[in-house]
């Protein structure tokens, strides 16, 4: 069974981090979410990290966050080649796909250079649940705030599109974010989106927001619109807790 309409989970939310500290990752309770957004008790995840070049020590912790739970992992990598013979079988057979972070705008790029960002387009419409942490969020959206380029934040404008919106992650976490933000939503570098709190997560049916998550008290998502003077509102937005 897959999602009943096209879904995606654009988060600042992450796995769990075990004992033994980074590398001791556990799945998250918005890694569950999205299990139950799919509707499969056994769901079958491909992990990509092509935001982080593909390293082998982030796709082994991957596998080792998910292995002796309910979820049968896999990979797609494309650095330095792809490791699937047919990405697109491999991709349309998933239930969820969950893309790591790191560079959105490295991200995207390879994504074009492969095709794969168009096999994700239609896993998205044929019902696999889409997701994805920091530039694993933005990448969906029209673009965000993004230290692809550099330590300073700057505007990236080049996402898939996919959501009519601008996203801002790790709003809470990283003194530049929500700044940097209003700045390109208020000189119209950036469209009015959506931004979220580390923990947070926003779930899209279609390209409708349909409620905003958190894997624990505190965090929040946020709407951001632009006023005719270029001023900026923030309102927080209704966000239920993960049990």
């Amino acid at each position: 069974m897959t999602a009943d309409e096209p879904t995606i989970l654009a988060t600042s939310a992450f796995f769990e981090v075990g004992p033994f500290g980074d590398f001791a990752w556990r799945p998250g309770r918005i890694h569950r979410l999205a299990a139950e957004l799919a509707r499969v008790p056994r769901p079958r995840i491909c992990f990509l990290t092509q935001a982080s070049g593909d390293p082998a020590a982030i796709i082994g912790a991957h596998y080792a966050a998910f292995a002796g739970t309910e979820f049968v992992a896999s990979h797609l990598q494309l650095f330095p080649m792809p490791n699937v013979t047919d990405i697109r079988a491999h991709l349309l057979e998933q239930d969820i796909i969950w893309v790591h972070g790191g560079s959105v705008a490295n991200l995207c790029a390879v994504w074009r250079a492969h095709g794969v960002d168009e096999i994700l387009h239609e896993a998205w419409q044929s019902g696999v649940v889409l997701g994805g942490v920091s530039a694993g969020s933005i990448c969906w959206h029209q673009g965000g705030s993004t230290d692809s380029y550099g330590p300073g934040l700057r505007g990236f404008t080049d996402g898939l599109g996919w959501l009519p919106y601008s996203n801002g992650v790790h709003y809470d976490a990283e003194a530049q974010r929500r700044p940097k933000m209003h700045e390109l939503i208020g000189d119209g570098t950036l469209g009015d989106g959506y931004a979220t709190d580390d923990g947070a997560g926003l779930v899209y049916r279609g390209t409708t927001l349909s409620e905003v998550v958190a894997d624990r008290p505190g965090p929040l998502g946020y709407e951001l619109k632009r006023a005719a003077d270029g001023s900026v509102t923030e309102t927080p937005l209704p966000t239920r807790v993960l049990s």
